[in-house]
């Protein structure tokens, strides 16, 4: 084990500040088996950004280039969180300079990319993985646990929909996030959430049909300065065209049960509403990630005039959450930044070499990345081609 592990995140917006925040927390979840975890950098080109999270989550410095983290000696572990379409120069970069990367998803804004980065990272001395943090949240690692035991059973049908409203207003102003191919929008953004939810929960999907992709909103302002995240920001009275979807939807077939998906990007009043059911032979579950410290449990084990759906508080006998909070007791809430946590401290304890068998389940590969591309490249080729269905 490494006498110490030196962390950086690329990208200071609004998820890169979830991975700093994560990366302080982590060494303080669970055992304190992890070498020591020293906070290095925060990358950012808009060096204000940059210091300004270094100096909120305390980390040493900032800089203002990836190459800058990649060159430096003192850096080891890095999370890069910025623009999908500079996932794989940096990525790349990174793994090639003997860096354990991190990546949010989805891994790049090309398949093509996505596939050369997944090749890089078999070839590389370090470990790659990818963030799919909602494999993290509790209640979703619960109701996967309960369909695997075989107190729900097989799925027989999944329904998801994840909404938010960060573009509903022709007033946001234009980001890199209005910019690219069909399907590199709502349906890359928040879509690739919900896939690999369903595909966690239901097994793999074999095939995809019905696509819609739906440009609601047809040109943006372009901001009068930097904007983070999902901000609004001041606008000026120049518009430039969105390019990608607003929305989505599609169906799917698993290799047991059937789906149905919904994403959005501009569904007023819905901030973050990641919300599914999967039903199974036994019963069923719903979640809905307003709630975080809940799920809705219907077991078919009662007469039917009494039976339903019941509310399940989560606590310590639930995934991740025993030894995982400071506050260690029932009832106590959490939410998606725990998630980000759990997924660093997984992380840290991948690269400082601690045993699978005594580790928390590690993060994604990028194989599994490029697996969760082909699945939204193939809702965009079902939707270019009027709903046809897609064999994967």
């Amino acid at each position: 084990m490494a006498d110490s592990l030196g962390v950086a995140v690329i990208g200071a917006g609004m998820a890169g500040k979830a991975h700093a925040a994560a990366y302080r927390t982590a060494s303080a979840l669970y055992s304190p088996v992890l070498p020591p975890i020293r906070l290095v950098s925060i990358g950012d080109v808009n060096a204000e950004f940059g210091s300004l999270a270094a100096q909120r989550f305390g980390y040493a410095r900032n800089d203002t280039s990836w190459q800058a983290i990649a060159e430096a000696d003192d850096i080891d572990v890095v999370s890069v969180v910025i623009a999908n379409s500079l996932h794989r120069e940096v990525v790349e970069g990174l793994l090639a300079a003997g860096k354990h990367v991190l990546c949010e998803k989805p891994l790049s804004d090309t398949l093509e990319d996505a596939r050369a980065m997944a090749e890089a990272a078999r070839n590389a001395n370090s470990i790659a993985r990818i963030g799919f943090t909602f494999r993290r949240t509790p209640g979703i690692a619960y109701i996967r646990d309960l369909i695997r035991s075989g107190v729900l059973g097989n799925v027989l049908h999944f329904s998801g929909r994840y909404w938010t409203d960060y573009g509903f207003s022709p007033s946001a102003p234009m980001s890199w996030r209005y910019k690219g191919g069909p399907g590199s929008g709502a349906l890359a953004d928040v879509g690739s959430h919900l896939t690999y939810v369903a595909e966690f929960l239901c097994g793999d999907i074999k095939s995809i049909s019905g696509g819609r992709l739906s440009t609601v909103i047809g040109k943006r302002p372009l901001p009068l300065g930097a904007v983070m995240g999902h901000d609004h920001a001041a606008v000026s009275d120049t518009f430039e065209a969105v390019e990608n979807d607003d929305y989505a939807v599609f169906s799917a077939e698993f290799e047991n049960g059937a789906g149905g998906f919904e994403v959005s990007r501009v569904a007023a009043g819905h901030a973050n509403s990641l919300i599914f059911e999967v039903f199974c032979e036994n019963g069923a579950a719903r979640f809905d990630q307003r709630r975080p410290a809940e799920i809705e449990l219907f077991l078919n084990d009662g007469p039917a005039n009494e039976n339903g759906y019941r509310q399940v508080i989560l606590g310590p006998g639930h995934p991740y959450i025993a030894g995982g909070l400071a506050m260690d007791a029932p009832s106590v809430g959490f939410g998606q930044n725990d998630a980000f946590a759990y997924q660093s401290r997984a992380f840290l304890e991948e690269v400082a070499g601690l045993s699978e068998e005594s580790s928390l389940p590690r993060c994604a590969t990028f194989d599994e990345g490029v697996r969760n591309m082909e699945l939204l490249g193939a809702v965009t080729e079902s939707a270019l081609s009027n709903g046809k269905k897609i064999t994967l």
